[in-house]
């Protein structure tokens, strides 16, 4: 099984670290590790366009070597499977990200973006993200990081890595998955669920005539449904959404084809 591995919290993350040498116990595993060189969390599916990007091949700690670049998580994949390393990946991991990616979270996360990356282009992907504050619900990072906030969440996407042949994951489908911190209860297959985002306008500073604000307030909550990613996270099971790309709104286009949407061809002085 050939892996990329890559995530949106940057080269030098813990939880990258953590996967990475999770990964490379799998049996069979060959892997390259392609990331941004900084934290690019929240950059969702940007990618660069008006600038070449800069690449550095660095050697870690163990003897492997790894890719960091200026550019962002899609990039990341982009590099890959332009043939940046020396191999055509066959599965994307994307994390283990510093922080929970639930419900709609997702369109946001760099982590999920370089999963989606990989279904676009065609390869099976999975999205992985941990918290570590027990009992918080939320997308921020937590605090006093350390390698053993991943060891649980990393063990449990090596063995689905070597399981992968044998899960369900129908063609043109991701895997989220998101550990909770503290002991794992189980694991539990569940759909994306609400978020409650609690953002406000609040003025910063002044200063030469400007004005600088902060607008995304950092205690957001969630709609309590049974089936969600966030109930599976509350009870302690690690949440394993199936996420697809097509976005489409099926009876959507039904009702659209019946209004007659060539009419507005027309000049409108001609409707009276």
């Amino acid at each position: 099984m050939k892996i990329l591995l890559t995530n949106d919290d940057g080269i030098q993350a813990i939880g990258l670290h953590a996967i990475r040498r999770a990964l490379l116990e799998v049996p069979g595993v060959e892997l390259a590790v392609i990331a941004p060189d900084s934290n690019r969390s929240a950059t969702a599916r940007s990618i660069t366009t008006r600038t070449p990007l800069w690449v550095e091949e660095l050697e870690l700690d163990d003897g492997t070597t790894a890719h960091a670049t200026d550019g962002t998580p899609v990039d990341c994949v982009r590099f890959a499977a332009l043939g940046l390393i020396e191999f055509e990946p066959e599965l994307i991991v994307s994390g283990i990200n510093h922080g929970f990616n639930l419900g709609d979270d997702i369109t946001y996360s760099g982590t999920v973006a370089a999963a989606l990356e990989g279904v676009v282009l065609g390869i099976p992907a999975i999205a992985v993200s941990q918290q570590a504050d027990r009992g918080r619900v939320d997308f921020r990072e937590g605090k006093g990081w350390s390698a053993a906030d991943f060891e649980e969440g990393a063990r449990f996407v090596a063995r689905l890595v070597e399981e992968i042949e044998h899960v369900p994951m129908p063609r043109g489908t991701l895997l989220n998955v998101n550990c909770p911190a503290g002991d794992i209860a189980g694991v539990r297959s569940c759909k994306l669920g609400k978020r409650i985002y609690r953002d406000r306008l609040e003025l910063a500073e002044e200063a030469d005539g400007r004005k600088r604000y902060r607008i995304y307030g950092d205690d957001p909550g969630y709609h309590d449904e049974p089936g969600t990613d966030f109930a599976a996270i509350a009870q302690g099971l690690i949440a394993v959404t199936p996420l697809h790309f097509d976005l489409t709104d099926e009876a959507g286009v039904e009702e659209l084809s019946g209004f007659e949407l060539d009419r507005l061809l027309r000049p409108a002085a001609s409707e009276v």
